[in-house]
């Protein structure tokens, strides 16, 4: 109960800016907006173990969007705008007229008259998903413009080829409660580490997302990969930026043992080189099969190369006392488990696996929480009615 009174009073000194605005990438956003999404989602978990409402919508729809598979992102939207107040209904490009043409244009506002929130997961291929999810939203933005629509949904990033938004605010919220507070985060280092996995076109959105966001907060960053799985070079540069004004630092590493070394925090999460995304978007677009299939097997012997990039027990003992806080957006590829060789040794995870799984926790309430402060103009007091509440 003290918890949830403390976390409103910071949330009271804060000036967040994202009252009727989309939620879609972490760097457009100012650090008192960031701070407000996660403490109003630490709010709202508390308030979810009292049992207490935090209704906002009466009626309406919640439209999700996915294009790439997903588990844990997937049920988290359903059940934060479920917990908000609305139903949900999932796009399925294939069975709507997408598939005989309609455009982005017209399809954004057709699902939008009473719709309030729309989440969306495009994030397979560099240089489309932001760029669709802004096509978006300047379509609903003229539907409401001109008074097609009663009401502007809010656009919400559940990953792109950019950044995953909803997944770096749950890794940092971990990193917030296990080490006792934000402040307590600064200077701490945090290795994100490319890691061996034996598929290949996964995203770089996550470990973009992570240099983008733990930089903000005073983190000592390091970034390890093997050469040619470079990320997107402009994310590269904002993290530097970041870096510098929070007194943090970013620097980059070919050994992974480098990154490990005295590291507070380890990130091992495989990802595809820039230009193989890239090759593979253009395959994609022309409907090469037989490229996407010489693509692939290139790949998976590209990443055969590495495949002593695991975070096992002896690469866990070049961190602090041995002892570094293990993070995987999930699902991890565990050696002897899912796979025969992976991101991380089956010892290692299962010592976090708890850990893991809160990391994830927190998830449905950082959604709710970017929803929330888009659409209620006075969040602590609205907070404060949902912790008043007594009951029917």
């Amino acid at each position: 109960m003290d918890k949830i009174n403390t976390l409103l009073s910071e949330l009271e000194t804060l000036k967040p800016d994202l009252w009727g605005k989309d939620f879609l990438l972490t760097w457009e956003n100012s650090l008192d907006t960031l701070k407000a999404v996660m403490l109003t989602a630490e709010i709202l978990q508390g308030l979810h173990w009292q049992k207490k409402p935090w209704r906002i919508f009466d009626y309406g729809l919640a439209i999700s969007i996915f294009r790439d598979n997903s588990t844990r992102t997937r049920f988290s939207f359903a059940s934060a705008v479920n917990s908000l107040g609305l139903a949900l209904s999932e796009l399925d490009e294939v069975k709507s007229q997408i598939a005989h043409g309609e455009t982005v244009r017209e399809t954004a506002n057709m699902i939008s008259f009473l719709t309030e929130v729309i989440g969306i997961r495009d994030d397979m291929y560099p240089g489309e998903g932001h760029t669709y999810m802004l096509e978006v939203a300047n379509a609903v933005d003229e539907g409401y413009r001109e008074g097609i629509l009663a009401q502007r949904p809010t656009v919400v990033n559940l990953q792109c080829d950019l950044d995953h938004p909803t997944q770096v605010l749950s890794d940092l919220l971990k990193l917030k409660d296990y080490f006792g507070g934000w402040k307590n985060l600064k200077g701490k280092k945090i290795a994100m580490s490319w890691a061996y996995s034996p598929s290949y076109g996964k995203p770089l959105s996550v470990p973009q997302g992570v240099i983008n966001l733990m930089t903000r907060f005073g983190m000592n960053v390091v970034l390890a990969h093997p050469e040619g799985y470079d990320l997107l070079p402009e994310t590269l540069q904002t993290a530097s930026a970041f870096a510098n004004e929070s007194g943090g630092s970013f620097s980059k590493t070919t050994l992974m043992e480098e990154a490990f070394h005295d590291a507070d925090i380890v990130y091992p999460k495989s990802w595809a080189p820039m230009s193989v995304m890239q090759q593979r978007t253009k395959l994609l677009k022309a409907g090469d099969k037989q490229g996407l299939k010489e693509l692939e097997l290139q790949c998976l012997a590209q990443n055969e190369k590495f495949i002593d990039w695991e975070c096992d027990e002896e690469m866990m003992k070049k961190t602090k006392n041995g002892n570094a806080l293990y993070e995987h957006c999930l699902p991890a590829d565990i050696s002897d488990v899912s796979c025969a060789n992976g991101e991380v040794a089956k010892t290692v995870f299962e010592r976090y696996r708890l850990h893991t799984y809160q990391e994830a926790g927190y998830k449905p309430f950082v959604i709710a929480a970017m929803i929330f402060m888009s659409k209620v103009n006075k969040p602590v007091d609205k907070l404060r009615s949902f912790w008043e509440y007594r009951g029917f």
